[in-house]
């Protein structure tokens, strides 16, 4: 038997049906999209057609889907791009404490440039009050940037909530919904948001492509210029073989999700139930509030996470807070958000499961978990 995967939210693994949608356009897929001759128009046609299921599942228009090359960078380009193309309007910024670096790295550098960023806190169990962040709103904000789903604990923001407390002001609301996507629905119009990011590596689909949900009527300033690519908005030759894919991946989402998210609470509360049983005081984070299905952030008192994985070497992958931000031991600064000791932080790990997660791998995870903290910490898990 292999090792058991279970860091969905760091990246998922290709789904077949994915790779074989791509496969084409890597093999035979030369035109460029733009070009007016048949190699070019099928490359066009093909990109819309991934443009439409992203809309599908987003619940919008297929014009209002930029395609960029990344989570990080739709971050950029919404927080940024409003920035820049507001700037006459205000230039205030809110953000809430828990966010992902690809929002809070764009909001530290737009304030090194002069606009003013507030950072609204979240409480115990990782939530926003969405009069905590009207409370932060003034004549001068044009922007604030909520996730929908947080990366480490799964904690789900209120951000229709959020958005009834922005009608009647001019901030534009933005979310990075990466990780809910495919997991959760995600209707931008439903939840009232002006503008929304996607990752393809959260959803099944490779690394290297993402897109950016912009509301008819929003005008933001680009931040790739060059060539009129994308209607304009995102200058560069659309990656065809990578947007075939996401669209794919965004189709498959879209297909059975609830029946999905189901499974993967069951399995995550599986693997929860195991894991309490194998020592005293273990702490849940975001239990008691809403999450994403597949996402369990544990800690086990007395142990650092860093070493129980390190135990376990090559036989269980997962990772000890976000894959992004966790790895040299430092102590989250979601959890740390969250008020959570330092003590507890280093003890959490984040364990999630996906798509091709089995019962049995949650069984054997669970096996591997106990022998390891059966064994003293190993002086290479710092």
């Amino acid at each position: 038997m292999g090792p058991v995967y279970l860091d969905y939210n760091a990246s998922t693994p290709l789904d077949p049906r994915v790779v074989d949608a791509m496969l084409p356009w890597l093999r035979d897929g030369a035109g460029n999209p733009s070009s007016r001759h048949v190699w070019g128009r099928q490359a066009r046609d093909a990109v819309e057609t991934a443009r439409r299921h992203v809309a599908d599942l987003l619940g919008c228009d297929p014009d209002e889907i930029v395609f960029t090359s990344s989570g990080s960078e739709a971050n950029n380009h919404a927080i940024k791009g409003t920035a820049w193309a507001r700037r006459e309007a205000g230039r205030h910024l809110v953000v809430s404490a828990v966010e992902h670096p690809a929002v809070a790295e764009p909001a530290a550098w737009l304030a090194r440039e002069g606009w003013r960023v507030t950072t609204v806190a979240v409480d115990a169990d990782g939530r926003l009050d969405p009069d905590a962040v009207r409370r932060t709103i003034g004549s001068d904000t044009v922007l604030v940037s909520v996730m929908l789903a947080n990366n480490e604990t799964g904690v789900l923001q209120p951000v229709a909530a959020i958005a009834e407390r922005l009608r009647p002001r001019q901030a534009w609301l933005h979310s990075d919904c990466a990780q809910a996507a495919g997991k959760v629905p995600v209707r931008v119009r439903e939840i009232g948001l002006d503008l929304a990011s996607l990752a393809g590596h959260k959803l099944y689909a490779p690394k290297g492509v993402g897109a950016l949900y912009v509301r008819r009527g929003l005008q933001l300033e680009n931040l790739v210029h060059g060539a009129g690519h994308e209607a304009g908005r995102r200058a560069g030759t659309e990656a065809v073989a990578l947007v075939v894919a996401f669209g794919e991946a965004c189709r498959l989402a879209a297909e059975n999700l609830a029946e999905e998210s189901q499974r993967l609470a069951g399995l995550r509360d599986d693997l929860a139930a195991r894991l309490r049983a194998l020592a005293p005081g273990v702490v849940v984070h975001g239990e008691r509030v809403p999450r994403l299905p597949n996402t369990l952030s544990i800690a086990f008192p007395g142990r650092r996470a860093l070493a129980v994985l390190a135990a376990l070497e090559d036989r269980l992958a997962a990772s000890p807070g976000a894959a992004c931000h966790g790895a040299d031991g430092r102590v989250s600064g979601v959890l740390a958000a969250m008020g959570v000791s330092a003590e507890i932080a280093r003890a959490t790990m984040r364990l999630t499961v996906g798509r091709f997660t089995t019962v049995a791998e949650v069984a054997r995870a669970a096996d591997m978990l106990r022998a390891a903290l059966d064994q003293p910490d190993r002086a290479d898990g710092d």
